[in-house]
């Protein structure tokens, strides 16, 4: 059930991302498609009563049921990714909003 809102997360993030005008309103979508593409990754990883992939004394068995890690380190790397591409992002926006005065798209080619 959780893949179905993030699946919808991303569709509205798409949305955004192909009918805003606005420079801040572009990012803040790319952001919406991101938390929701990372919202499916973890839960394709996730397993209903998993374990840690820890073997010790008490859980040395390999029948057991374990979470896939890689999902939850490649959303932690995009996370971080995604920090630093809105930081860039949001300076750019404070330059384009310095040279041309607006932060639509449609102005900005007039000037």
């Amino acid at each position: 059930m959780i893949q179905y809102a993030a699946i919808l997360l991303m569709m509205i993030g798409l949305y955004g991302l192909l009918t805003n005008r606005n420079v801040v309103k572009i990012i803040v979508s790319l952001n919406v498609l991101e938390i929701g593409l990372n919202i499916f990754i973890i839960s394709v990883g996730f397993v209903y009563d998993g374990i840690a992939p820890i073997i010790t004394s008490t859980n040395n068995s390999s029948a057991l049921i374990f979470v896939d890690p890689l999902p939850q380190a490649l959303v932690l790397t995009a996370i971080v990714i995604g920090v630093g591409t809105t930081a860039l992002g949001l300076a750019i926006v404070k330059s384009i909003y310095s040279k041309y005065k607006t932060l639509e798209i449609d102005e900005m080619e007039e000037n």
